[in-house]
């Protein structure tokens, strides 16, 4: 299991945008399925949210390897389809996570963090 991911988070479509927002969703899943494709990421969730009052309407969340996904994260193609969705979408980013074994590795050094402050 990938211990790093990306969070590429959006809210809802721009008003009027609605179809492009749907065009850019689905180009970015065919981004996301061919780098799973071509082994440079482990894979990939899109994830919609149902309507909760929040700015959040859904995510990608993406699974791999840290170098490639630095990699990917700095790429011409990734930024142009982030400033794509930019466009479309509200309250759009990208965040990297940690994941699986990656939360075993942080939980001590929060908690030794933690005790030396408090």
């Amino acid at each position: 299991m990938p211990e790093f991911g990306l969070f590429i988070g959006f809210g809802r479509a721009v008003r009027g945008r609605e179809r492009q927002a749907l065009a850019v969703f689905k180009e970015a899943t065919e981004y996301y399925a061919r780098l799973q494709q071509q082994g440079e990421i482990e894979g990939f969730e899109p994830v919609f949210l149902e309507p909760h009052g929040g700015d959040l309407a859904g995510f990608f969340l993406v699974r791999g390897d840290q170098d490639r996904l630095a990699r990917i994260r700095t790429s011409d193609e990734f930024r142009r389809l982030n400033m794509r969705a930019t466009l479309i979408t509200e309250h759009f980013g990208v965040v990297g996570a940690g994941l699986g074994e990656q939360i075993a590795t942080q939980l001590p050094i929060y908690n030794q963090q933690l005790e030396e402050l408090t």
